[in-house]
């Protein structure tokens, strides 16, 4: 039998995307990847295959479920299968360096970001290249804002760095990144699903970065009450009418180039006023407070609504060209 065939690793994501499927009479599997063997000789299952494996992976004691998926996504490639989010979405949803190269060439801005591979070269990278000026520090390859830091001064960073508590970056690979004040303490999320908006997110950040908006990510009631910050939104998350026209049309150029077919794109409004991307999040999650208090829960309009329309037009498409 044909059907939709979710890749993924934490089952704790999956109940949101189930319902939709669900409620809409679509045949679908899960394919958990974390161990397990596959057979490259033989035919993969009939259907479509929906890659969400995500960048914070290992944060779950899933270290090698992106290699995995990796392999198996050559697998499925190598016998014709409809995959959406295919090996360049999952080479981009694992590395932001190659993140920001991608978007770099399609015209977009990124933060100025700095390289830094070992532990020991941190510190001497941000006096060279920051000047003492306030940095972001994040791994490479991270997810859910799981190990980004904001440090406003070199002895802060130091202290860090040399502290017990420094967290090495799976890849070994961290990020220095310019600190961006924006007009208010918020950042913006724009969903795309085939390719083409869907809606966007205000997301507030005055409680520091761990932004995914998914029910499970929650981290509890504000440590200040709202108002405290200057500019702070209510709630952490606010669905906004939309982003302005030129710069979707941008970002959905570039999903094109990518081959990426579902992103959560996250930016921020930089010094100039224009928009800096800083994150691509190719396994996307939305959150349903946000899109009840817009009035979208459960329609086609709605994040995981949108994405089982999307995924059961593809498979109705894959059962036209298989007839």
């Amino acid at each position: 039998m044909s059907r939709i065939h979710v890749i993924h690793e934490n089952p704790a994501w999956l109940p949101p995307l189930a319902e939709a499927l669900d409620r809409r009479g679509l045949p679908w599997a899960e394919m958990f990847l974390h161990t397990g063997a596959i057979d490259f000789a033989a035919p993969p299952p009939e259907g479509v295959f929906y890659n969400r494996m995500s960048a914070s992976s290992h944060t779950r004691d899933h270290r090698f479920s992106a290699e995995y998926t990796a392999s198996v996504l050559a697998w499925l490639t190598r016998w014709g299968r409809v995959v959406v989010n295919g090996p360049r979405a999952l080479d981009l949803e694992i590395s932001k360096v190659r993140q920001y190269a991608a978007l770099e060439t399609a015209g977009l801005h990124t933060p100025r970001t700095v390289v830094v591979a070992g532990r020991n070269e941190i510190v001497a990278a941000a006096e060279r290249y920051f000047a003492g000026e306030p940095v972001i520090l994040k791994p490479n390859r991270g997810g859910k804002g799981h190990g980004v830091q904001l440090f406003h001064t070199i002895a802060g960073l130091r202290d860090y760095v040399a502290g017990d508590g420094y967290v090495e970056p799976v890849d070994g690979i961290q990020l220095l990144q310019a600190y961006i004040r924006a007009p208010r303490p918020v950042i913006t999320r724009a969903e795309f699903t085939g390719r083409r908006f869907t809606y966007a997110v205000e997301v507030d950040t005055s409680e520091g970065f761990e932004l995914c908006p998914a029910d499970v990510c929650a981290i509890g009631e504000a440590a200040c009450p709202v108002g405290e910050v200057e500019g702070r939104p209510e709630h952490k998350f606010t669905v906004i009418d939309g982003i302005e026209p030129g710069f979707r049309r941008q970002l959905e150029a570039f999903l094109e180039i990518a081959g990426i077919d579902v992103a959560g794109i996250e930016f921020i409004t930089g010094p100039d006023g224009g928009p800096l991307v800083y994150d691509v999040n190719t396994n996307t999650n939305y959150n349903p407070d946000a899109e009840s208090r817009a009035g979208i829960s459960g329609t086609n309009r709605s994040g995981m609504g949108a994405l089982a329309e999307y995924l059961g037009g593809r498979l109705a498409g894959a059962a036209l060209r298989a007839a």
